[in-house]
């Protein structure tokens, strides 16, 4: 017989054991402090109907969306969190209470080039606030607050929340009458960091740009200081503009209250920047950078939008949100050796039976894991070296072993794969526990 190829497909991230155990304590720490922060858990499916998955996707989304039939019905791989939120909230309005304050961590599916770092299947790490009607702005305040708590957690200090308002740019662009234009030059502005300034002037040049707003809009983004020096700056600019002045009242508004919320001078600025690429950002903005890797780029993004959910209902339903790419985020910090996936068990305990009859062996874990330790039994036929090399290998923190003189003296011999240290200990759970390191709680 033939045999296929074991493969898998680019673009698909798969991992060992190891990885997948660090990958799952890096997605569980940020689900624990979106909990932290009150957010709800939700889980939308995977696959929906093109025609509502599709309502607002257009141009390069749509070409990379996995699109197919089952007979009749034309379906769609989800390629974002953000549309099915969209789906979910107009679909369940009169169920949910508002504000609606979410959090889902799923795959998402895009059908992409594959390249280094780039994946057609990936994680996203979504939380959003969605109003009814109104939302207030200290909101968006709070959402840096839970971006500091998730990289504080995940071992980072040295990172910074960059912020903006696109009211802004859009209020820069209608004083240089430029604002038909304004949706290009944000997605340039946006490149800066990527393509450098002189690229950028090219961009613009080539979109009809004149020379005289080129000058303004580079010298606008050019503002140097503090995040107070900068709004400073752009309040002394006195450009006559209602949504330019909203928008440095609501971004003055932000960074006085991200204060409020705890988050070090440090680890947040005002960047002018920060545009955020999609379209549908019309108030703060957030890109989110490790200091020493610049080179990931934004490890978490997100912004303020007016009406969310505006292509299934006439409900005003603005909100704002970040969201983490954790699969390109894993994939790259593991890439660069920032991140170690040392851990290769789950198991802190792993019991040996050296004795035919299984019922105290089996006791013992039983009793083991209801107080909440991870324990395995070795149930395979092998000579007693061989078994201690399996929990060698897999850095398995103690071994039990129990034999015909254990059981007959009603105790275990606990060895501590560390330090080599043995202990005999009475055949009882909780004094199993107690002659274990701190490791084991």
């Amino acid at each position: 017989m033939n045999k296929t190829e074991p493969r898998t497909l680019s673009g698909f991230m798969e991992l060992l054991p190891n990885e997948q155990i660090l990958f799952n304590q890096m997605k569980e720490k940020i689900e624990n402090t979106y909990k932290k922060f009150g957010f709800l858990p939700l889980d939308t499916p995977v696959i929906e109907l093109s025609e509502v998955l599709l309502a607002k996707a257009g141009g390069e989304t749509e070409k990379q969306i996995y699109r197919f039939n089952k007979g009749e019905t034309d379906l769609s791989l989800r390629f974002d969190l953000t549309v099915p939120l969209s789906k979910y909230v107009a679909k369940n309005y009169g169920n949910l209470s508002f504000p609606f304050r979410r959090y889902q961590i799923g795959k998402v599916y895009r059908g992409e080039r594959t390249q280094k770092g780039r994946f057609r299947e990936f994680y996203q790490c979504d939380i959003d606030v969605i109003g009814d009607g109104e939302l207030d702005l200290i909101n968006d305040a709070e959402l840096p607050s839970v971006i500091y708590t998730i990289f504080k957690e995940l071992g980072f200090d040295d990172f910074t929340i960059r912020i903006n308002n696109r009211k802004i740019l859009n209020g820069l662009f209608e004083s240089l009458e430029q604002k038909e234009k304004s949706v290009e030059i944000l997605r340039i502005i946006d490149k800066i960091e990527k393509i450098g300034k002189e690229a950028v002037i090219e961009e613009l040049t080539k979109i009809g740009v004149s020379n005289n707003s080129i000058n303004k809009i580079i010298s606008f983004i050019e503002i140097k200081g503090s995040s107070d020096e900068k709004i400073e700056q752009l309040e002394n600019l006195q450009i006559e503009n209602e949504t330019f002045i909203i928008g440095v009242s609501e971004l003055k508004e932000v960074i006085k209250n991200i204060r409020l919320f705890g988050v070090p001078e440090e680890n947040f600025k005002v960047d002018l920047t920060i545009a955020r690429g999609l379209d549908y950002y019309t108030g703060t903005v957030y890109e989110t950078f490790l200091n020493e890797y610049r080179e990931l780029g934004s490890v978490c993004s997100g912004g303020r939008y007016e009406n969310l959910a505006e292509y299934y209902t006439n409900k005003k339903l603005p909100g704002v949100g970040v969201s983490i790419g954790l699969t390109r985020l894993f994939y790259k910090l593991n890439e660069l050796n920032i991140i170690k996936a040392e851990q290769k068990s789950v198991s802190e305990i792993m019991i040996i039976p050296m004795i035919e009859n299984l019922e105290e062996p089996i006791k013992l874990a039983t009793e083991l894991r209801k107080l909440g330790i991870n324990t395995e039994i070795y149930l395979n036929n092998k000579k007693l070296k061989a078994k201690f090399k399996y929990a060698d290998k897999l850095k398995i923190p103690y071994v039990i072993v129990i034999g015909e003189d254990e059981i007959n003296s009603n105790t275990i011999k606990l060895k501590d794969m560390e330090t080599g240290e043995e202990k005999i200990l009475p055949l009882n759970a909780n004094e199993v526990i107690k002659g274990t390191r701190p490791l084991i709680k």
